[in-house]
């Protein structure tokens, strides 16, 4: 098995565990969220999201790690003499790491971070309202859209993986 195969196991399996997570968040987390009142919502937010901001090692593994394979599966194949999928690996990765990371790193993280900046207790009920207003419309969107574009690039790297 050549080492480009390799990485693409390994990134399929990581970029379709990350996507799972998107995916959770999207069928089940935020649905759940949504039932709640304004204050009882972004305090569970700040809750779940501070789970993840404080590093948790199976969640880092996954969501780090994928960046990590896509990365050096692209490099491998761009090097590699032998991959004659090199363009179509090269499209998924650039694909993975803007629609799922990109999006992550310039709408997501930049909204979890505002949400944990809030003090809940010491707002009125008008400013909490606009807060969850301005926050849970735009972050739905941006992740059922991260959420597509994963479920597009597991099934192009599981693709890729069985035409090896």
């Amino acid at each position: 098995m050549s080492l480009v195969t390799i990485l693409l196991l390994i990134s399929t399996l990581l970029c379709t565990l990350a996507t799972g997570f998107i995916l959770t968040y999207a069928i089940v987390v935020m649905p759940g969220l949504a039932k709640l009142d304004d204050k009882e919502f972004l305090r569970a937010f700040q809750v779940t999201d501070k789970i993840i901001q404080n590093n948790q090692p199976a969640f880092m593994l996954i969501w780090v790690g994928s960046i990590i394979s896509v990365v050096a599966m692209m490099i491998s194949a761009f090097v590699s003499e032998e991959s004659t999928m090199t363009a179509l690996i090269l499209a998924v990765g650039v694909i993975y790491l803007v629609g799922v990371q990109g999006l992550t790193i310039s709408i997501h993280i930049p909204l979890n971070n505002h949400i944990q900046k809030l003090k809940i207790n010491e707002l009125d009920d008008q400013l909490i309202q606009e807060e969850r207003g301005s926050f849970e419309q735009r972050w739905n969107f941006y992740n059922r859209l991260r959420t597509v574009i994963g479920i597009g690039v597991s099934l192009s790297l599981l693709s890729i993986l069985m035409m090896q």
